[in-house]
């Protein structure tokens, strides 16, 4: 292993990468096959349990987004006007104000789907 040179590490790298994923794609097959099998045997239709939409998936993460792009633009812009005369990079604010307001719109989704849940309650 010491005598390898990068052309046959590359050549390796690329036939593992692909058996796995092949591997992988199976297994997932394989899966739900055995799922499908495991619900007949036991008198179940398959056809009747479709998996069901989550209506407030989408909702999370176009607020996730939302917060994440809006915390980035935030720290571009404070990159640019308020730190510009640090010399370095100022990596952490990226991050930082992504994660922010990325986490913001988890909780704006969390209180959205929250109020329309009590809603719902109350209207029953």
């Amino acid at each position: 292993m010491e005598n390898m040179d990068t052309g046959n590490l590359g050549i390796m790298a690329g036939i593992i990468i692909s058996l796995g994923f092949f591997a992988m794609i199976f297994g997932v097959f394989y899966l739900y096959k055995r799922e499908r099998m495991a619900m007949i045997e036991r008198g179940m239709d398959p056809r009747r349990y479709k998996p069901q939409s989550a209506p407030y998936q989408t909702l999370k993460w176009g607020l996730l987004m939302i917060g994440a792009g809006l915390g980035l633009f935030l720290a571009y812009t404070l990159d640019r006007t308020v730190f510009k005369s640090m010399e370095d990079d100022n990596v952490a604010i990226y991050f930082a104000l992504i994660a922010i307001f990325g986490g913001l719109g988890l909780f704006a989704s969390y209180r959205m789907e929250k109020k329309e849940t009590s809603n719902n309650i109350g209207q029953e």
